[in-house]
C-alpha cells in the first residue's frame, strides 16, 4: 500500500492527495509534524524531511508534487469517476467563494 506524508496545511499535499482520490488510488495517510526536527519518523522512512512524500510499495520514496504527480500520470490510468471528483471539488469552491468569502464564483484556470 501507498504512504502519503503530508500535512493538512501544505497545498502540494492537498494536491497530491486530490489526485490520489481521483485515481482511486488506496493509501495510508502519515501526518507530519509541522517543525522539521520532529520528523524523525519521515526522515528515518525516507531519509528527506520535505512534504509531501509518497512511498511506493516497494520502499521507493518520492519527494515534491511534481515527482509524484509524474509518477502517478505514468504508472495508473485515470478512473472512470475521476471527472466526478474534479466536478464536485469544483461546485464545492465555487459554494465557499459564493457564500462563505463573498468573493466572484468566477474561477479562472
Amino acid at each position: 500500500m501507498l504512504e502519503l506524508f503530508q500535512t493538512e496545511w501544505c497545498p502540494a499535499s492537498h494536491r497530491v492527495r486530490e489526485r490520489l482520490t481521483e485515481l482511486g488510488i488506496d493509501y495510508v495517510v502519515r501526518q507530519v509534524h509541522p517543525d522539521k526536527r520532529k520528523r524523525l519518523v519521515l526522515v528515518a522512512k525516507t531519509g528527506m524531511d520535505t512534504v509531501p512524500v509518497l512511498v511506493l510499495e516497494d520502499g521507493t520514496a518520492l519527494a515534491g508534487e511534481e515527482r509524484i504527480l509524474a509518477y502517478l500520470s505514468e504508472h495508473y490510468l485515470e478512473s472512470r469517476g475521476a471527472w466526478m471528483h474534479r466536478a464536485r471539488a469544483e461546485k464545492l469552491r465555487r459554494r465557499y467563494l459564493e457564500e462563505e468569502c463573498g468573493c466572484s464564483p468566477l474561477i479562472t484556470r
